[in-house]
């Protein structure tokens, strides 16, 4: 297992961006900054079986180029493959013989990749299938093919999001393609090149990052289980196994026994009135790279419901979820759906799952733990804490904890907690809602993590890195609706890049109620704790509209494209500023701007 490996390397390109460059009136040895931040970047994030090894650290063959943005470039107004790319940095491979070389240096044998590219929409949309080279050791090895049909969405089209023909404006370019090895394990010593060819016939291929993993065996059944097969499902992807896997839990559920699916692809593409339910049972795969529940929704569809439900007593471990989703709009023509929609006030686990091309997975209920899972590619949040909306006693959203996950290009915030009223202003309060140990990578649309309201929250200890639209990190309400954020500790999160192309963004935002807010008098309390902010592409914090208590200590604020801190004009509030370290700024930038001096108080 892997801590930090991942999050250095996908740092390189902001960490070398600042590390020698000392701004105005700042004392600071670059060598020793650069040391001390890479050892707090190597323990953030969560831990993963994999290593990520990014494009652009690689050495490019034939006419290959590197494609970057950094601070102190123009600010980005529109998506671009550099803003949605880990690093904001990627290669392009464009003629044939083009290539990029990346070293073998996981510390262990490799027989399964991660590829994270991007290849053209088709004209009318729809995307386009091609494959890429690849090379072990300079000797080829296999194609791997890749798509761009759950890729390419277009933002504001008059018809639909995958029409490139109705004045949208592009973005969702990447899309992440699995491959086992073919032949023999890659070994630690080894080269790893793709390399577009003659037989490659995308007319660019833009890599972003490849992930390196040993994957285990598959998992054997385990005892006083009932396994799907044996109630008809189907492993081979050639019948629809939506009623068979229901009817497994329905009789694990009366036998007191739990579900298994075993290895294979297993459709579900049934048009049975609800969803499957999981509630009240254990279900467990061979493993997320050996059991897919694959849902494969007639499109367009209509008012389909695909998500897996997760309640009171329910333990989900060790498989994938994935989909054939174009586009976003739960239950939409899109295909999209939840991955996952847990509650209950019985408590559930869910532990080792992939989720991918989903909408999000929506978290509510009471006591409830995701530990040790994927979500990526998809078309909402990766990880969402909620109350459902409704003041359902299953759905308060008490005491919900997302720890050790892995999020990266997802379609909204990677992680967040969402606490909404309602309307009427009668649903609960999100509390003690726990983001803890998680990475979140590259997200294509909205932030890294946002904390929308809530008390007690929690956000220790999380890696972000390199947020396309928005904030790194926002910190606020949902909407005129959402509840005040009463409480939360921010702590130990290394946040690098933000300040996207979507309005006026930044490394973190501090926001509050508006004056239409259900709660227009109320303030965000936030306190901010031994956090790094690096490389975001506007100002580094932004605090902004009335009614802010914040408390920033012994944080460090690391070559912004603008100021360190801005609170503009209209703010109210206080600030308790303690040992806190702005640095590398850019010519002409300050610290601290703080153009509400006498409605926002800071002191220390």
């Amino acid at each position: 297992m892997y801590r930090g490996t991942l999050s250095v390397l996908c740092g390189v390109a902001l960490l070398a961006a600042g590390a020698l460059s000392v701004g105005p009136g700042n004392d600071v040895r670059a060598d020793v900054v650069a040391a001390a931040d890479a050892e707090l970047i190597a323990a953030a994030g969560a831990t993963t079986p994999f290593v990520t090894v990014e494009a652009e650290s690689g050495t490019l063959g034939g006419a290959a180029r590197r494609r970057s943005i950094s601070p102190g470039a123009p600010a980005p107004t529109a998506a671009t493959l550099e803003t949605e790319a880990s690093g904001y940095a990627l290669v392009e491979l464009k003629a044939n013989g083009d290539s990029v070389t990346i070293p073998s240096n996981s510390g262990r044998t490799t027989n399964a990749l991660v590829v994270r590219a991007s290849i053209p929409d088709a004209p009318t949309g729809g995307g386009i299938t091609a494959t890429l080279n690849l090379y072990v050791n300079n000797v080829f090895r296999q194609a791997i093919t890749l798509s761009s049909r759950q890729a390419w969405n277009y933002r504001g089209a008059t018809t639909n999001p995958d029409d490139p023909r109705a004045g949208g404006i592009p973005y969702r370019f990447y899309n992440e393609f699995p491959v086992w090895v073919a032949g023999a394990p890659i070994g630690t010593a080894s080269t790893i090149k793709l390399q577009k060819d003659a037989a490659n016939t995308a007319a660019v291929y833009h890599v972003d990052s490849v992930d390196l993993e040993n994957v285990g065996a598959a998992l054997a059944q385990p005892a006083n289980s009932i396994s799907v097969i044996s109630n008809g499902a189907d492993p081979n992807f050639g019948k629809d196994s939506t009623v068979a896997i229901q009817n497994t839990v329905n009789a694990a559920r009366s036998q007191g026994k739990s579900v298994w699916i075993p290895r294979g692809t297993y459709l579900t593409n049934s048009l049975v009135p609800t969803p499957l339910d999981f509630t009240g049972v254990k279900v467990q795969g061979a493993g997320m790279w050996y059991t897919t529940i694959y849902r494969k929704v007639p499109l367009p569809a209509n008012s389909w419901r695909s998500q897996i439900t997760v309640g009171s007593g329910t333990t989900l471990t060790d498989l994938q979820i994935d989909t054939n989703a174009i586009w976003r709009g739960v239950g939409g023509t899109g295909g999209s759906d939840y991955g996952i929609n847990a509650g209950g006030a019985g408590g559930w686990l869910i532990d080792r799952i992939w989720t991918r091309h989903i909408d999000a997975n929506w978290l509510s209920g009471t006591n409830g733990t995701v530990q040790n899972s994927r979500a990526v590619d998809t078309y909402g949040d990766g990880f969402n804490i909620n109350n459902g909306n409704t003041p359902n006693p299953d759905k308060l959203g008490r005491n919900i904890t997302v720890r050790n996950n892995f999020a990266r290009n997802t379609g909204d915030d990677s992680f967040a907690t969402y606490s909404d009223a309602g309307a009427s202003g009668t649903n609960g309060q999100v509390n003690g809602a726990k983001i803890l140990n998680n990475t979140a990578i590259a997200p294509w649309w909205a932030n890294g993590i946002r904390i929308a309201g809530g008390q007690n929250v929690e956000v220790r200890d999380n890696l972000v890195n390199s947020v396309s639209s928005n904030n790194a990190m926002d910190i606020s309400v949902y909407g005129d609706t959402g509840h005040p954020l009463e409480s939360a500790t921010v702590s130990g999160n290394v946040l690098l890049g933000g300040g996207g192309w979507n309005g006026i963004r930044s490394g973190v935002h501090i926001g509050s109620p508006g004056s239409t807010s259900l709660f227009p008098n109320a303030y965000t309390n936030v306190t901010m704790t031994n956090n790094i902010l690096r490389g975001s592409l506007r100002a580094g914090l932004h605090i902004d509209r009335t009614r802010i208590r914040v408390t920033l200590t012994n944080n460090t604020i690391d070559h912004p494209a603008k100021q360190g801190i801005w609170i503009p004009t209209g703010v109210t509030g206080t600030g308790t500023f303690t040992g806190n370290t702005v640095q590398n700024l850019l010519p002409g930038q300050i610290a601290t701007q703080n153009d509400s001096p006498t409605t926002f108080t800071i002191t220390g």
